[in-house]
């Protein structure tokens, strides 16, 4: 039997794979805390033995009809952002997948009300929002396989925790499987405009697009530390006013595979809470509670707003 050992709301943004020297110029000389972030947790989490394999759900890569799932032995390749070249271009990657699990997140589609397809061909697109993360926490870690999945823009909060929902069967329907799921994604997700965004690079959180939206992702940081994802979820429709990338989707089925409200798992911080070019970006990691995902919550807390 499989288990999902630990679990994160990661942030994958371009500036992340720039050189150091353009990544300080961009930001009043200083280093980003998610590049040095990411780098601790490779160390503390992704360099350890309790995994083997990472399912990456992937704000960045969005099917219409059904959703679906990498059920590649392996991918490698050069990856070129159309949405940003002059950064991410001609990047390498390499990591062994999981067909086997991929097929069996898929057997309990029907069972859990949606439509996933395993997709194995070696033409399928990859995304950003996978191929940074894997450059800080996969690269040189070739006995560890990668699987993503893509939100679905036709899909709503149900769809998504639905998706959540299959995958934490899979899992377990997988023998000896020891997995990590990554939340690919961001918090509040408005750009500046074009004319307006080289003023606002600095990652310092004063450059969020709105003092409303920087409110309401630092009100939800706290619920993840609380271990309050029953509050996060109860207020999907106030944060849904910011414009959280993907709708939140990346998150929705992250909650889905971990019990929804009844998840008590504490967040841990990594790096800072940082602005990119209006939006709101966080490493948050979730280590697997004592009492499983869906463990017991702490005298006097409610389950109510």
């Amino acid at each position: 039997m499989g288990e999902i050992t630990g679990a994160g709301l990661l942030s994958h943004v371009p500036t992340l794979v720039l050189p150091e020297r353009t990544r300080r110029e961009l930001n009043d000389g200083r280093e980003l805390t998610l590049v040095t972030g990411l780098r601790a947790l490779r160390r503390e989490v992704f360099d350890g033995d309790g995994y083997d394999t990472v399912v990456v759900l992937d704000s960045h890569w969005a099917t219409t009809v059904e959703f679906v799932i990498t059920a590649h032995p392996a991918r490698a390749g050069l990856f070129t952002s159309d949405e940003l070249p002059r950064g991410m271009r001609r990047v390498p990657y390499d990591w062994s997948g999981d067909p086997e699990l991929a097929y069996n997140v898929a057997r309990f589609a029907e069972q859990h009300g949606t439509w996933i397809t395993p997709v194995d061909d070696p033409f399928l697109p990859v995304h950003y929002a996978t191929v940074n993360l894997w450059r800080y926490l996969g690269a040189g870690l070739p006995d560890r396989r990668w699987v993503g999945i893509g939100v679905c823009q036709t899909g709503d909060r149900e769809d998504h925790l639905r998706l959540g929902r299959a995958l934490a069967d899979g899992i377990a329907a997988t023998p000896g499987r020891r997995v990590l799921v990554i939340a690919s994604g961001a918090l509040s997700h408005t750009f500046w405009p074009l004319r307006e965004l080289r003023d606002h690079e600095s990652s310092d959180p004063a450059h969020i697009i709105s003092a409303g939206a920087r409110e309401a992702d630092q009100r939800r940081i706290e619920w993840f530390r609380e271990g309050r994802h029953d509050r996060v979820l109860e207020t999907m429709p106030e944060f849904a006013v910011y414009r959280p990338e993907a709708g939140f989707a990346h998150y929705l089925m992250l909650a889905g595979a971990l019990g929804e409200e009844r998840c008590t798992a504490r967040a841990r911080q990594y790096g800072g809470y940082e602005n990119a070019i209006g939006t709101g970006q966080i490493h948050l990691w979730f280590d697997r509670p004592d009492g499983g995902w869906t463990g017991p919550r702490a005298a006097g807390t409610s389950m109510t707003p």
